[in-house]
């Protein structure tokens, strides 16, 4: 059961920041150390990417652990309210999959870090490094067309 009214608990949702949050910013200024530099929350792209990389046609999405279902102890729904989270959660999981389907159909590769992903930066900074240096989608086959003509 909920412990706040619906007035509430819609100026407590109002309040929550989703974009320029501080797990968003530690991976900009991590991003950005590694001397890449990026696009915030370009429009025209499905989902308004976090972080965007035009010209590899590359995108990074940071993603809270609690409002996007992840797999770990900052996930889990809370215990009260129950139906009203769990389909909320399940509805930002669909989106995201839609979202990350809708952006390579466009060409464009994606990598989504987690909120709990940033507690380890070592980690993280080679995960982006490799995603950053990958070829873009469809480079490897238009590379291979020009090289037999």
């Amino acid at each position: 059961m909920d412990t706040r009214t619906p007035e509430q608990r819609s100026r407590i949702m109002a309040a929550v920041p989703t974009k320029n949050t501080s797990v968003e910013i530690a991976v900009r200024k991590l991003v950005h150390s590694m001397g890449y530099r990026f696009r915030l929350h370009r429009e025209g792209l499905p989902g308004r990417p976090d972080i965007v990389f035009p010209g590899r046609h590359s995108a990074i999405f940071v993603h809270g652990c609690f409002w996007h279902g992840h797999r770990c102890s900052k996930g889990k729904p809370p215990k009260s309210h129950k139906s009203y989270w769990t389909p909320k959660i399940a509805e930002n999981k669909k989106r995201d999959r839609r979202t990350l389907a809708a952006l390579r159909r466009a060409g464009w590769k994606s990598l989504v870090i987690w909120q709990c992903q940033t507690r380890l930066p070592d980690k993280l900074r080679t995960r982006i490094s490799s995603f950053l240096t990958s070829a873009p989608m469809g480079v490897v086959g238009a590379t291979m067309r020009k090289e037999r003509a």
